[in-house]
Order: structure tokens, then sequence, then C-alpha cells
């Protein structure tokens, strides 16, 4: 059991410095919401904190900007004030200070800006308190100048408006709109994880909606979906409030149908096509999306398994599945896993679009109970699931290309219900076909 936060506020109190938590871990325990890091700021410079607590029990983590992890547990930063930036991400220099305000005043948002000793105690001399309450996003003085400290500031006002369900104060807005371009400043790791935050947010609609150019600042490919009146009698929204609206509709917690959410009609501006009536096509969307897709997700960085789920599921997202057997090709396609994943996308994207077009969600729920009894009975769905194998195939006399084509064949057949999975079927048709 590692030691409690407590612990180590009275400690660093015991030996005569000022110690309390600080930041997310109190604007959260304010709110109600659950408690993750527990982050302490103290008076005490990282050497006396090696005093305190002896030096096996300190990893130098953040040495040059006063923070050490304690108990392996707890990071532990002098108070400080940032010196110069240059380069809207970090600053050249920092120097400590036994002022805690002093402390507070470079922190980026007032709720952020809330500190509070080992007692429950409050330090809020920004009105951090006052804005949890009211639900704002404040800046901590001057948004012009703590954003071009470290312009991610602008993706985390917009994420933090996103998360906690806050409105963003007026001249902060005004401050994200107008300096949202310095993000690209910004490394494409500390954008991507902010986006996968941002767009799990319970208030993620209101915000994408009216931040929409913080979007396109860090994914200019999604500047097209912005306005594009779809022109089709599915759809209500533009191509980017669908997009987010479907999205929307899936859990906050699947991270991985969000993602694929977030993308799924990136390309549907581009692919847009409009017959003698007026309405709008858009053939050929979801292989483009899916390809574009794999290029911002690669360039911002995410790990190959994400970029690839993501991929799949829109490459997939538009493909008609009427019966039994399309569900057999799409579990062999794509895997038991993302075959549930893309009927639940589809469900989602449904519930972006014209009321009545959700009424086909039934007959999608009807598919996934069909892909359940597939995978609980463990039905043939894959050449390796086949009753004959490669060696069987050659056996009969082919050989090279052959043996794929034949085993692809035997699967459709298979899929189809035009044979059974066994053994001397399967073998007596290859039989027949090489002799005939």
């Amino acid at each position: 059991m590692g030691k409690d936060y407590r612990d180590v506020l009275m400690k660093l109190e015991e030996a005569g410095y000022e110690a309390y938590l600080v930041g997310g871990c109190v604007r959260d325990s304010i709110i109600g919401r659950k408690v993750n890091d527990m982050d302490i700021t103290t008076s005490a410079l990282p050497e006396e904190v090696e005093r305190v607590f002896g030096r096996e029990n300190i990893i130098p983590t953040g040495i040059k900007h006063g923070t050490v992890t304690v108990f392996r547990e707890y990071e532990v930063t002098t108070y400080r004030i940032d010196g110069e930036y240059k380069d809207s991400r970090r600053p050249e220099s920092v120097s400590f200070t036994r002022s805690l305000e002093e402390d507070l005043a470079r922190r980026d948002f007032t709720v952020n800006a809330i500190a509070m000793d080992r007692y429950g105690r409050i330090k809020d001399p920004f009105g951090g308190c006052e804005d949890i309450e009211r639900r704002l996003i404040r800046c901590v003085g001057d948004p012009e100048k703590r954003f071009s400290e470290d312009a991610l500031r602008i993706l985390r006002a917009v994420r933090f408006a996103s998360q906690l369900g806050f409105q963003i104060e007026e001249k902060t807005a005004e401050a994200v709109h107008k300096m949202r371009d310095s993000l690209r400043n910004i490394s494409h790791e500390r954008v991507r994880d902010e986006l996968d935050k941002l767009i799990c947010g319970r208030n993620c609609v209101n915000v994408l909606l009216d931040f929409s150019d913080v979007i396109t600042a860090v994914i200019p490919e999604f500047s097209p979906c912005i306005g594009f009146d779809q022109r089709s009698p599915y759809h209500r929204y533009t191509v980017w409030e669908h997009i987010i609206r479907a999205m929307d509709s899936a859990p906050a917690e699947n991270l991985t149908l969000r993602r694929a959410l977030f993308f799924h009609d990136i390309s549907k501006p581009a692919c847009a096509t409009f017959d003698s009536t007026g309405r709008g096509h858009f053939k050929g969307h979801d292989k483009a999306g899916a390809e574009l897709t794999r290029e911002i997700m690669k360039r911002l960085r995410w790990d190959s398994r994400s970029v690839d789920t993501a991929v799949t599921l829109i490459a997939n997202h538009s493909y008609k599945l009427k019966t039994k057997a399309d569900v057999r090709r799409m579990m062999s396609a794509i895997g038991d896993e993302l075959f549930f994943l893309l009927m639940e996308m589809k469900k989602c994207d449904n519930l972006g679009k014209n009321a009545f077009v959700a009424e086909e969600n039934v007959f999608f729920d009807s598919l996934i109970a069909e892909g359940k009894r597939i995978a609980e009975a463990d039905e043939c769905r894959s050449i390796s699931g086949l009753a004959v194998s490669g060696r069987d195939i050659m056996s009969a006399g082919l050989s090279g290309e052959e043996v794929g084509k034949a085993l692809e064949e035997l699967l459709e057949l298979v899929i189809t219900e035009a044979l059974p999975n066994d053994r001397e079927v399967l073998m007596e048709h290859i039989r027949r076909k090489i002799n005939a």
C-alpha cells in the first residue's frame, strides 16, 4: 500500500515548509469528479524535499523545473516563476519562489490555480472556485499572454470546456480564436492527446461547433466539412455537424469508436456530386476518407493499431449488409471485434441524420445478434476455419496461387451455405473441379 498524499503534505509542513495539493486534482475534487493524479506544490526547494524524505524515496523526474517524485507516486514541485517563453511551448528558464500566489499566477486557467492543504482548506487567489460555480474556463490574467507562453493551452481550453461541460469566458474565447494558428508550433503528440480527451467530452458537440476553427488549425483537412450542405433527404446537418453529432452518440468511454466517427465523413466534400435535382451523392467517400484518415493519424503520431482500426472501420462504414452471408463475409474480412464495432458505428452514424433514418438501427441490432450467434457457434468465417487446409488442396493436385484461390472459393461456398463445412464434401468439390 502506497503512502497517503496527506503523509507527504504533513512531512513537508513538519519540516517547516508550505505544501498543498494543486491543479486538476483540486479542481476535480471540488466538482465531484474522480481524482486521479495528486500533484503537490511546496515552498521547499528540490534539495530540501530530498532532505525531508531521504534520497532513497526521491526520483528527480523534472529537477530542472523543480519537480521530484516522492514514494514513486507523488510529483512534488517547488513554487516557481516561469521565465521568458520564446517558442510557444516552454519557458527558457524557471526561478523558484517561496510565494504560493506567485506560483499559482503562472498557471493556465483559474480552475487549475486552486490549492488545498491537508485539512481541505482552499487557497484561491484568482477566483477559480467562483468560476467552477459559474461553469467557466477563464485564463489566469491576460489570455493572450497565457496562450503565447504555451500555445497548447488554446486546445486545452477547448478540451476542458468539452470534458467539464463549461463555457469558455468571453475574453478567453476571443484569444482562443485569435491565436489558434500558433497551435502549429505544438508537437503532434501533445495535440493528439488533447484531441482524444476533447472528443470524449460530454459537451463536445457545442464546443466543436463553436470552436471548429481550432480543430481546422490542427487538422486543416476538416475545413471543407464546415458548413457543407449535404442536400440529402437523409441529412439535416452540415457534414461537420453530422460528424460531431454522430460521434457524440457513441459512448464517451469508447475512444476507439469515437475516433473512427470523428474522421468517418472527412472526405464527403471532396467526393460530392449533385444530380439534376440538386441532391447530393458521396460515392467513394468511405474509402477516400479512410486513406485521408490514415495520413492524418500518422502525422499526429497515433499508434499503428489505433490507425489501422480507425481506417478499417471508416473504409467499411457505408458498406451495405443485407444477409447472413454478408455478416459472415464482413466478420471474415475484418474480424469479430471490429465487426461489432462497425455495427455500433453504423448505428451512431444514423443517429446523426434525420430522425427516420435511425429506424434502420433495429436492423443493425439483428445483424449484431446474428454475429453473436455465429461467434458463439464458432461457425466458419475465415479460411483458417475451413475443414480443409492448403495441404489438403495440394494433395488433390493444385499448387501455387491455385491453392489460395481454391480456399477462397470454398470459403465463399461455406459462407453462403452452398456447401457445408465438411472435409469430404469440400474435397469432393475440389476434385470434381480439377477433373472437369
